[in-house]
């Protein structure tokens, strides 16, 4: 006799594991806009578990502690910055216009929450355990950045007199928009973006128009 086989009312291991994964990425985007909005120190277990409208307990699940969640947020902003710098190499282009692309990219990270989250917290909020993860990925940016720079300065795409410092200004002119940029604003990330780009490039010296030379009559 033939008997139709029960249809199980658990997930597989692959489905578990992907609606482990989602419910853990909900908690990381929700922690890291509330920490973005209110700070870390404000920012409670408690109070991320009810924008999530879960138990508190319920968090326990998919994370040890407000400081894993939080050193989580921090790293996923890194990565993603590291990897819009990494896209960005030798593809055949000159070197200042892959700068100039990774640059875009990074400035538009730096409007989200989990960019954001890298200069709203920073190294003093995290725990001990984590710093030193967060110096390293830092420092890993920042050579991808003199890397470009560098290579620009190589092909006479780019001229920077001092490659380390010009670095450190890019960088830390990007990771500012964090502090001042507001989602209700009258201008959008991309736009921010490009603005921010186009000042770091050309700098604030007035433009020079050519004018076509004037044929003179014999």
């Amino acid at each position: 006799m033939d008997a139709k086989q029960a249809v199980s009312p658990w997930k597989d291991t692959k489905d578990r594991e992907h609606d482990r994964r989602e419910k853990r990425e909900a908690v990381l985007r929700v922690a890291a806009q509330a920490f973005c909005e209110n700070g870390v120190r404000t920012t409670s277990l408690d109070e991320i578990a009810e924008r999530l409208n879960v138990t508190k307990p319920t968090l326990y699940h998919y994370f040890r502690s407000k400081d894993e969640i939080l050193a989580e947020c921090v790293r996923i902003g890194l990565e993603l910055i590291d990897k819009a710098i990494a896209d960005a190499t030798g593809d055949g282009r000159t070197a200042r216009d892959r700068l100039e692309a990774a640059l875009h990219r990074y400035a538009e990270i730096m409007t989200m929450d989990f960019g954001m989250c890298i200069t709203r917290i920073g190294e003093a909020e995290l725990p001990p355990q984590s710093r030193k993860a967060f110096r390293a990925h830092k420092r890993k940016i920042d050579e991808r950045i003199r890397s470009l720079i560098e290579e620009g300065v190589a092909d006479g795409s780019i001229s920077a007199r001092d490659v380390r410092l010009t670095a450190f200004t890019v960088s830390g002119a990007l990771n500012w928009i964090a502090r001042w940029y507001d989602p209700d604003g009258p201008l959008k990330p991309h736009e921010i973006a490009r603005s921010c780009v186009d000042i770091l490039f050309e700098g604030l010296a007035p433009r020079v128009s050519k004018k076509p030379a004037e044929c003179t009559r014999t």
